[in-house]
């Protein structure tokens, strides 16, 4: 099965990590959304077919949240799955995900919006973030690394970031009700007539910098989902699709 994997991560030997692609060899493309209408129990099998690439039978427990575009941030202190093989217990209304505990797989679903994947060697900590544009002007990754120095002691020049693929700036054209609120960044605005063209993964990276983290520890994909639809989903490019990938980290 065909994933992406940052380099940033491969290197610690009990973290876990990766991002899913599409696959025709699974039902919807191997998408791993359950909210979205298709059959759930072919979802399900789609997340079965993740979890045994993990090796899930070693006690993993996955974590995935009712996404809803705010600055909302859950500490998961509890070693137990939520949201994996029903709706009904996900985590409510919350956009990141911070954990310090082993065995958990932290998840965001995504097709077009910024997940970011967060990881402290030291302290042993790790977060997922959800950023849209409403996330984003909301600060939620740096408010994530906050929370992760205040609850945990983290320090954000220990935290090691991926940014996975996103919608890019080659594609992502919105009007000024939506750059408005990014004008203090006019490097990662371009104008295009009455509309613009919005970078939010420099955004995200720009506002992880700002929270303290190292450049040299950041990664990221580079890789627009809009431009590579064949392997992602890509709401925009593909005129509201019901697909979703996931991102996941968690610790051994």
């Amino acid at each position: 099965m065909d994933l992406y994997k940052f380099n940033c991560f491969n290197k610690y030997v009990d973290l876990l990590h990766l991002v899913t692609k599409k696959s025709m060899k699974f039902p919807y493309e191997f998408s791993m959304a359950l909210h979205t209408g298709e059959d759930k129990s072919k979802i399900i099998e789609n997340r079965k077919q993740l979890a045994s690439i993990l090796k899930a039978n070693n006690n993993l427990h996955f974590i995935v949240a009712n996404q809803t575009h705010s600055d909302n941030i859950e500490i998961i202190d509890s070693i137990e799955s939520k949201g994996w093989g029903n709706l009904e217990d996900a985590v409510k209304d919350c956009d990141a995900l911070i954990t310090k505990e082993r065995g958990v797989m932290l998840t965001i679903l995504t097709a077009d919006c910024v997940p970011i994947l967060l990881y402290d060697n030291d302290k042993k900590v790790i977060a997922a973030v959800h950023a849209g544009w409403k996330g984003t002007k909301q600060k939620i990754v740096s408010k994530t690394v906050v929370k992760m120095s205040e609850v945990f002691g983290c320090n954000p020049k220990n935290i090691v970031a991926g940014i996975a693929p996103s919608i890019g700036v080659c594609c992502y054209e919105v009007g000024e009700d939506v750059a408005k609120h990014f004008f203090d960044r006019l490097e990662a605005i371009s104008s295009k007539g009455e509309k613009y063209m919005l970078n939010l993964p420099y955004i995200n990276k720009y506002q992880l910098l700002e929270a303290g983290l190292l450049e040299k520890n950041i990664e990221m994909s580079n890789i627009c989902t809009a431009c590579k639809v064949d392997s992602y989903f890509s709401y925009r490019k593909e005129q509201r699709c019901s697909g979703r990938f996931m991102s996941m980290i968690g610790m051994s």
